[in-house]
């Protein structure tokens, strides 16, 4: 796998397609990776270049904060000579693309923002906190939990779905990702944005899920309401991971909120 040193921190990144340029940045623990089941064929198919990438797991002294995973999205832009890229980002890496609008805003001519938050409400600074111990009873509970935590009930009622993600949260549990209690620790989660969002010029598509408990949807719609040119869509019955439990509608209006051109 390819990579760029930044501030001497490796980034790994995956470059396929040929087209218009689509920069993918994955939420808390994940690697790039996780775009490739569904999202990268699709944005493939479509026509576009798309740059995936590992968000780093360390810095000087083992702590990093969020300007430092902006500047490290900015430096992959800028080392293969991208130009204005669309971007779309999940989560974490939603608000990673937020701020790279705000501070870097010819690097991205318009973003996908998936699941984000401009600000924390009183339950979601009491997950997030929680989260950061990361100790739960046994393993198996901390895998019930997190499916309870990212999965909507409408995937936790099909048994065969139920059975898989299950399996798959045992198997990523057991490969935690470096640096994933650090992403999680990221003071600047709790920080309040929204005020700052209002500078963003970009036109941005921000999808928000159903029955997301870690992002509720009425945040991720303030979002929408702070961006002069945001427009909002709800995806219905799924969770945090909606853009891999419902990956055929999230593609749709990914692919179609790119292929707009930017005067619209």
């Amino acid at each position: 796998m390819p990579e760029i040193v930044v501030d001497g921190q490796p980034l790994h990144y995956e470059d396929e397609g040929t087209g218009p340029p689509v920069v993918m940045v994955a939420g808390t623990g994940s690697r790039g990776r996780v775009w490739h089941l569904h999202q990268v064929p699709a944005l493939v198919s479509a026509g576009y270049r798309v740059i995936t990438f590992d968000n780093r797991a360390g810095g000087p002294g083992g702590r990093f904060g969020v300007a430092s995973l902006v500047s490290d999205t900015a430096a992959l832009i800028e080392r293969l000579e991208l130009g204005q890229s669309r971007a779309v980002g999940f989560s974490l890496g939603a608000r990673v693309v937020a701020e790279l609008l705000v501070e870097r805003p010819e690097l991205v001519e318009r973003a996908v923002l998936l699941a984000t938050r401009g600000r924390v409400d009183h339950w979601t600074k009491a997950m997030l906190l929680a989260e950061r111990t990361g100790t739960t009873t046994t393993p198996e509970f901390g895998v019930v939990v997190r499916a309870m935590q990212y999965l909507s009930p409408t995937t936790l009622r099909d048994d065969r779905a139920t059975r898989d993600w299950l399996e798959l949260f045992e198997l990523t549990s057991a490969t935690a990702l470096p640096g994933l209690h650090e992403q999680v620790a990221l003071d600047e989660l709790l920080a309040d944005r929204l005020t700052a969002y209002s500078a963003i010029e970009a036109a941005c598509l921000v999808v928000g899920f159903g029955d997301d408990l870690v992002t509720p949807p009425q945040l991720t719609r303030e979002v929408a309401r702070a961006i002069p040119r945001a427009r909002y869509h709800e995806v219905a019955d799924c969770g945090h991971y909606g853009y891999l439990e419902r990956p055929g509608e999230v593609n749709k209006l990914i692919v179609d909120f790119l292929g707009v051109s930017s005067r619209d």
